[in-house]
């Protein structure tokens, strides 16, 4: 690590279907309560799903309602969970050189349900405000947050689809460690869309029921939406202010498959090359890692796959450690996914319990790892893994340890 900077999480945010804050996203995480739901915010009859993980109320405490006015979904559920984990960690931005906080965020669709009911609008010959595209672009929740607090160091906006906010925090960390920051808010946040929506059920790989990661019967995936946020800190610079430190970030893999534009390879080879790569990066061994938060999507394909390569990247570790999917409660929450699966990590690591993998009832000879099935568990969580393995062989790797 450069310069022996260490990377530690002093906030976390969260903004998803079961939770608008990071207490009430833990409570209803280890209860299996499935934010899986008949989705209402535009019409989904002519799909082959209508459901998914949608975020029924926005907290908006941290915007004026002109702010509220001009910001999408997506900005809007982003400055929530960043206002909590700004919060959370103590920080007094005022008394921070704003060069030296930045912000490093996975981004995805954005403002396009904005930009959807603008051209819907336009088409029907109604009246539509141009100002509704303006928020289009991936990077403009990450100008919103930067805009918001007036941050004005390193900021950067990671696109590589259902992997982006892990790539995100993989930046961030070396931002911190390599000196160009000393603190950076990371993750992201992306939200439902028709296009999305729309595309998923094209392509077959969605679930007309909540989604079962694992299961021997599972059909495909259920969309969400979320917002995670975390705050990362130089250690020596969170202790001087006394900051509450929940855990620390030790390193992350990055790999490609290089093998096809949505299906993984079944062989779990490159996913496992990924863990290998992140096991390298913070310094440890496959002995040391106590829990694994799966990208477990509930597609035959991905499931398979992601479990021939955690046996691959852990060897016979893999066959001891709890392994779960809490996409089975928030659905797929797609660019956000490696964000909100991140504080679910590190709650893991802090409050010393495993998140179940809900609606899993039939075993499947392909994935025979320990999938916490239904019921959350007590574990000694020292040191998590949490996967995010993207469309078009996008693979990462993050590494979390106790503080």
């Amino acid at each position: 690590m450069a310069n022996g900077r260490r990377v530690v999480v002093t906030g976390l945010g969260a903004v998803t279907a079961i939770g608008t804050s990071v207490p009430e996203f833990w409570k209803n995480l280890i209860a299996g309560v499935c934010g899986i739901r008949p989705l209402s915010l535009f019409d989904a009859s002519t799909y082959r799903t209508q459901t998914a993980a949608e975020v029924r109320e926005i907290p908006d405490g941290a915007l004026s309602a002109a702010e509220r006015r001009r910001m999408s979904r997506a900005d809007r559920m982003g400055v929530a969970a960043a206002s909590e984990a700004i919060a959370a960690s103590g920080l007094d931005l005022s008394r921070e050189d704003p060069t030296r906080v930045g912000v490093i965020l996975g981004g995805g669709t954005s403002g396009l349900l904005d930009s959807e009911e603008f051209f819907a609008r336009h088409l029907q010959g109604r009246k539509a405000r141009p100002s509704r595209v303006l928020n289009h672009l991936p990077d403009a929740i990450t100008d919103r947050v930067a805009q918001h607090w007036n941050l004005e160091g390193i900021k950067s906006t990671i696109t590589t689809a259902c992997s982006s906010s892990a790539n995100a925090m993989g930046y961030a960390f070396d931002a911190i460690a390599s000196g160009l920051a000393d603190v950076v808010l990371t993750g992201g946040s992306d939200v439902l869309a028709r296009l999305t929506f729309g595309g998923f059920n094209s392509l077959r790989s969605v679930d007309p029921d909540p989604c079962r990661p694992f299961d021997r019967e599972r059909r495909g995936l259920s969309i969400g939406e979320a917002a995670g946020i975390l705050v990362f800190e130089e250690a020596e610079h969170a202790r001087r202010r006394g900051a509450p430190v929940v855990a620390e970030f030790l390193g992350y893999g990055v790999t490609s498959d290089a093998y096809h534009m949505t299906a993984p390879d079944p062989s779990g080879a490159a996913g496992g090359r990924t863990v290998r790569a992140a096991l390298a990066s913070a310094g440890i061994d496959a002995a040391q890692v106590d829990y694994v938060n799966a990208h477990g999507t509930a597609t035959p394909q991905n499931d398979s796959a992601e479990t021939a390569a955690l046996k691959t990247g852990l060897g016979e570790r893999a066959r001891g450690i709890p392994v779960s999917s809490i996409k089975s409660m928030i659905g797929h929450c797609l660019c956000a996914s490696g964000a909100i699966e991140a504080v679910a990590t590190v709650l893991t690591i802090r409050e010393q319990t495993v998140p179940p993998t809900i609606h899993y009832e039939n075993p499947d000879p392909a994935c025979d790892l320990d999938y916490v099935p239904n019921e959350a568990r007590e574990a000694d969580v020292r040191v998590a893994l949490s996967n995010s393995f993207a469309f078009g062989g996008n693979s990462t790797v993050i590494v979390l340890s106790r503080a």
